[in-house]
């Protein structure tokens, strides 16, 4: 099956890689794309995040991964010379598809999606997170392989659209990740770099994927914190190579 992902300068890299499933082409094409910025921006610098703002979402949160938040923390602790605002361990998590704004959706229409889309879903797949890379806006690990992850986004996004809610962008334009610091301030992006650099020598770690949340997101000061509304188990995997 070939996956809408598509060149779109609303992403971040721009152009998706060649294969979603070798983890080096992923790695080196989210390393290049930063190689090729100038500077960071702030990532808190946008009207809609604003207190009282809510909105549901679709997101892989990972709170029994003590693996992964002894990574971010050992990240975190060599970033934190520049000030970032680290994400919390709690708040470790990849966004999935937007489903919408509270203020348009209600909480019995995020509900009622939830167990609609159960039993539609992928089955459980396995990735890793691979420190460390950033974006315009983040410190972030890449994560591989992409495929079962945007096969996953295209499934909540169908399932989105068939309960009749607004939605978030298309998976065309999306290129998972994992944020570790959030950028503050506009900054040298080469100056970041130095600080990436040694830590692309830490061991990557393994994630489990076996469900999926489904969350009213607000942000709290410098961090995004949710409630869960539902977490929808994924289905039992038609192919054991979807495991790795």
């Amino acid at each position: 099956m070939t996956f809408p992902l598509a060149a779109d300068e609303r992403s971040f890299p721009a152009t998706p890689p060649s294969d979603l499933d070798d983890p080096e082409v992923i790695i080196s094409n989210d390393r290049r794309a930063f190689e090729q910025l100038d500077w960071m921006k702030d990532h808190w610098d946008h009207d809609r995040w604003h207190e009282g703002y809510r909105a549901y979402y679709w997101m892989l949160s990972f709170p029994e991964a003590p693996d992964l938040m002894k990574l971010a923390r050992r990240c975190q602790e060599a970033l934190a010379p520049l000030g970032m605002d680290d994400v919390p361990e709690d708040g470790l998590h990849i966004t999935m598809p937007k489903i919408g704004d509270a203020f348009e959706v209600g909480r019995e229409h995020a509900e009622r999606l939830a167990t609609a889309a159960a039993g539609t879903l992928p089955g459980p797949f396995a990735i890793r997170a691979h420190p460390l890379t950033a974006s315009h806006g983040a410190a972030r690990f890449t994560v591989t392989p992409w495929r079962a992850l945007v096969s996953l986004h295209q499934a909540l996004t169908n399932a989105t659209s068939a309960a009749g809610l607004p939605g978030g962008f298309p998976t065309r334009q999306f290129r998972p990740h994992l944020g570790v610091s959030y950028n503050n301030k506009r900054r040298s992006a080469f100056v970041v770099g130095t600080f990436l650099a040694p830590l692309r020598d830490l061991e990557s770690v393994s994630l489990h994927i076996s469900s999926v949340d489904l969350v009213e997101l607000r942000r709290e000061d410098t961090a995004y914190r949710w409630d869960v509304i539902a977490s929808v188990p994924l289905a039992l995997p038609a192919r054991n190579d979807l495991l790795l």
